[in-house]
């Protein structure tokens, strides 16, 4: 048995997000079915469409999602029928290597995110005898899908489920940047380049994790004007601004973290880092893109300086959803300002252009059943 779905797809790099009917397959062992009630609208969504990241098309959009489960298949045991839950974009299997080592983010099921296709070799979504597949094997885009079970985590049913989704990716991205990845601690000084859905939360989780100086770049007025919302002490539309504010306040000793969240990774970007961290000083890459690290040695071994790459911020799922959630729920995080605008389904390629065009901290789709 199968049902129809209304889903944002896109077809072929460049083209337009495109609203259609598909067809969604009953979940098997181990899948469930949900039933989305919102989805996050990341710019790692916009890079797939524009084709500047690797991926299987014709594919299904979204990988922030939160719903409830309406379907589950055999073997299912963390979920059940009528559970609230919120999508992760890299599933958490529990068993492998890296999940066994406390390494959650790097989970081996998480092997099929740019095709879409299910550990069995088929897609669950379906047009005209084509596949879809869902972007990191979710595809919150659509008002239903059928996941993985690693890929669902249980939440309180009060949480509304806008602000639910953007605990799947955005927020722990960031706030796992600061607090996981470059292990910020009480007194430093961090450098955040960027200041969108995932460098808004690098910003809440240096502050959370008592940094001095929580230092923001951002050429956009308003992104910066919401920084000091979640955090900043000082924000500076230019990275030199900022390089010059870090020697003054710093003696000359410089940050001890920056931290790399702008929309499209570049050359310069990496550059301006490295250059505003001091000694054992660390720059922390978790945007996206196509930049280079191009840096003599010497700037490493010299000063112990280190370059660390970063996926999901180092985050445990399993554990660190819930922490967020009950972060938010206690005051200390900020959800609910993070979100700048919501839009219905049929205004995606709106969405995604107020967000180029620097509009949004973050959009988020409400879906209408």
């Amino acid at each position: 048995m199968s049902m129809t779905t209304r889903a944002a797809v896109c077809r072929e790099p460049g083209r337009p997000w495109e609203i259609t009917e598909l067809e969604l397959d009953e979940p098997k062992a181990n899948e469930v079915r949900i039933k989305f009630m919102a989805a996050g609208m990341c710019h790692s969504d916009d890079h797939i469409q524009k084709g500047d990241a690797q991926m299987r098309f014709p594919v299904v959009g979204g990988h922030e999602g939160a719903g409830i489960v309406d379907a589950v298949g055999e073997g299912v045991t963390r979920v059940k029928v009528g559970d609230h839950v919120v999508c992760s974009f890299i599933p958490a299997c529990g068993k492998c290597r890296y999940c066994s080592t406390g390494r959650q983010n790097l989970c081996d099921e998480g092997k099929n995110a740019s095709t879409g296709e299910f550990p069995d070799g088929t897609f669950r979504f379906h047009q005209d005898g084509e596949d879809f597949g869902g972007l990191c094997v979710l595809g919150t885009f659509s008002q239903h899908a059928v996941v993985s079970e690693y890929s669902v985590i249980q939440i309180p049913d009060d949480i509304p489920f806008e602000i639910a989704a953007l605990v799947g990716c955005g927020v722990p991205t960031g706030w796992g940047s600061a607090v996981h990845l470059a292990g910020v601690k009480a007194g430093d000084t961090v450098v955040i380049y960027g200041a969108g859905g995932v460098g808004s939360n690098a910003v809440q989780g240096a502050a959370l994790a008592g940094a001095e100086r929580v230092v923001v770049v951002d050429p956009v007025e308003f992104k910066r004007e919401m920084a000091t919302v979640f955090g900043a002490t000082h924000t500076f539309a230019s990275a030199k601004e900022a390089h010059d504010f870090v020697v003054e306040s710093t003696w000359g000793e410089l940050a001890d973290h920056a931290i790399i969240t702008v929309g499209s990774l570049h050359d310069q970007v990496i550059a301006d880092a490295l250059q505003v961290v001091g000694k054992t000083g660390q720059v922390t890459i978790t945007a996206v893109g196509n930049g280079w690290v191009d840096e003599h040695p010497g700037m490493f071994i010299g000063y112990q300086r280190r370059v660390q790459g970063g996926i999901f911020g180092g985050c445990n799922p399993l554990h660190d959803v819930p922490r967020l959630i009950s972060l938010y729920r206690s005051g200390k995080l900020k959800l609910d300002e993070l979100v700048t605008r919501t839009y219905k389904l049929d205004e995606v390629n709106q969405g995604y252009q107020d967000m180029l065009d620097g509009k949004n901290i973050r959009g988020v789709i409400i879906h209408e059943h």
